[in-house]
């Protein structure tokens, strides 16, 4: 969650001074809204935003059902979560694919990101069961094209593009007719960028969408751009009518107020958060969820959802059954750990969850990913026999596999030492499961 890391700091640390009153006055109500209106404008929200969602988080917070409440406060920050979720859209804008092709027209200034996302949501859209068709019509900048034929390479999607001097409109429409031959359903069109809004780029935009009749027109816009942001989707939304939003760099250190501006100004809903480098580093955006995290409540939802995508449900299962069966090697804690890894970098999965950013020392969570790294290459330094049998491994064999692993001695000390205590607390929960289940009359597993 780095864009919004500052704002949610403020916001949490003018919620914990009303929590620690009993009941509120209006004053108090008054002192906090002070500081929600300083902590949105520090965090780059447009100014007739701030007004208008301090006006009516005022508005509810003084009326009679908060001030006699027993919670008060736990009330004012539940409608400042509901506000914030409307603020940022409400209910998650789902991405429109009717038609046969579906056409979505990927629009935005150069160096947003589009060709990167247009690959994103290739493979976001074929996790939906369906088959898309890359279309490279940004004909000025000879990168793009190859950029895209890449991605699709890395894919394995299908890149459409024409040679020479070719009108971006007409390869738009020719692209209809190859996603046909290929049985292709969804067409993703990566368009040309300028470095500022002209004539001359929306004219052309105009044309392409009046050839191709599109479902959506995304407006991709880097979320580190701040208010800017804001104005060149008022401009896109003004020529073309755009139907969505998506944020790239949302993981990035950013203020985070173009993503609660930009509804509310451009009328534009965001859908997507680029949260990463990688190709299936796009998500879809959940209002709720965010006002969530921005609050310190957490996200467990997406946590669970990425889990479910990532983590092998059998090797799950065959975890579960050693775990019971005191089985526990340094193979299996590895394999876990790679599971892990797979779900991405664990300062942002630690932010998904309610109340971290509370915990002492965690409050700018910082984990090294290179410390990750250091414990695979050990395990990695082992023999399969020391794999499974941590307690083989004598002062030599330590000195070797510190060798190995480019690792000092004490490093693969310490490691074994808390792979036993780990091992250890895991047998006694596994023990405690089993007199729990006979005392309830259940055979243990």
């Amino acid at each position: 969650m780095g864009m919004f890391e500052g704002l949610a700091g403020r916001l949490q640390e003018a919620f914990a001074r009303l929590k620690s009153k009993g009941k509120l006055s209006e004053a108090d109500v008054d002192e906090a809204m002070k500081e929600v209106r300083r902590a949105l404008l520090a965090a780059d929200v447009n100014f007739t935003v701030v007004r208008d969602f301090v006006a009516r988080v005022r508005e509810r917070a003084v009326g009679q059902e908060v001030m006699k409440s027993l919670t008060p406060a736990q009330q004012v920050i539940k409608i400042v979560h509901d506000e914030l979720t409307a603020l940022l859209g409400g209910k998650p804008s789902t991405l429109n694919l009717s038609g046969r092709p579906a056409v979505v027209m990927l629009v935005g200034l150069q160096g947003a990101g589009k060709t990167t996302t247009a690959g994103k949501l290739a493979q976001w859209v074929r996790k939906q069961g369906r088959r898309p068709l890359l279309v490279a019509a940004d004909v000025y900048r000879p990168a793009a094209v190859r950029q895209l034929q890449t991605l699709g390479e890395a894919l394995k999607v299908p890149v459409f593009s024409v040679d020479g001097d070719a009108d971006p409109v007409e390869i738009s429409k020719s692209s209809l007719e190859r996603a046909s031959q290929e049985g292709c359903d969804v067409v993703l069109v990566d368009t040309a960028g300028r470095l500022h809004v002209d004539d001359a780029l929306m004219e052309e935009l105009e044309r392409m969408k009046a050839a191709v009749v599109p479902g959506e027109i995304l407006l991709v816009v880097d979320a580190m751009t701040g208010q800017s942001a804001v104005e060149v989707a008022e401009a896109f939304h003004g020529r073309l009518g755009l139907t969505g939003a998506i944020f790239t760099k949302l993981d990035g250190d950013t203020k985070g107020g173009a993503a609660l501006s930009i509804l509310s100004v451009a009328g534009c809903p965001i859908k997507f958060a680029g949260v990463g480098e990688k190709l299936d580093a796009l998500e879809p955006f959940y209002p709720d969820r965010m006002a969530s995290r921005i609050l310190g409540m957490g996200d467990v939802l997406t946590l669970i959802e990425k889990a479910q995508q990532t983590v092998d449900a059998e090797k799950a299962k065959q975890l579960e059954r050693q775990l019971r069966a005191g089985e526990f090697s340094l193979e299996d804690f590895l394999d876990q750990l790679r599971q892990v890894r797979k779900l991405g970098p664990l300062d942002q999965l630690l932010g998904m969850l309610p109340g971290m950013n509370k915990i002492k020392g965690l409050g700018n969570l910082q984990v090294d990913e290179r410390q990750l790294g250091r414990v695979e290459a050990i395990i990695l330094s082992m023999t399969p026999e020391e794999r499974r049998r941590p307690e083989l491994i004598d002062a030599s064999r330590r000195r070797r596999i510190a060798s190995g692993s480019g690792t000092r001695v004490e490093d693969v000390g310490r490691l074994l030492k808390q792979f036993k205590e780990m091992r250890k607390m895991m047998k006694q929960f596994s023990g405690m499961g089993k007199k729990m289940a006979r005392r309830k009359g259940f055979r243990p597993f």
